[in-house]
């Protein structure tokens, strides 16, 4: 037997219902938001697109985020340059560096949820 993937994400929020319809709103992550539109949504589900997922412990004093955080949420994306322009139209702060683009890794942006959690948004290349 094997573990097949991660079946879900779980965090502890000040106010749960605002921050999930922040994330429906402006991500279209979480219970009821689908990545492909010929997907069925339900109540409880997001139905993300497959590909692979990096699971990586990082060293408790790394700078890849930020220090008062255990964790950091990395959304894989296409169209990365729209949505950065959607989000910062909304008001969203998104910060973008050119050396965090790699063309054999991809391309960055990375933001922070209304509670202050980091997210990172990752555009594959090519």
């Amino acid at each position: 037997m094997a573990v097949k993937g991660i079946g879900g994400i779980f965090f502890r929020a000040n106010d749960p219902d605002a921050l999930t319809e922040w994330y429906r709103t402006h991500l279209n992550v979480g219970a009821g938001c689908v990545a492909d539109p010929a997907a069925t949504a339900d109540q409880w589900t997001w139905q993300a697109e497959g590909g692979p997922v990096v699971f990586a412990p990082f060293p408790a004093d790394t700078d890849h985020f930020a220090a008062d955080h255990q964790w950091m949420l990395n959304l894989r994306v296409d169209n990365i340059d729209a949505l950065i322009a959607k989000l910062r139209d909304a008001g969203i702060a998104v910060e973008t560096r050119s050396e965090w683009d790699q063309p054999d890794v991809g391309q960055f942006a990375r933001l922070q949820d209304p509670e202050g959690n980091p997210i990172e948004l990752w555009q594959a290349p090519e």
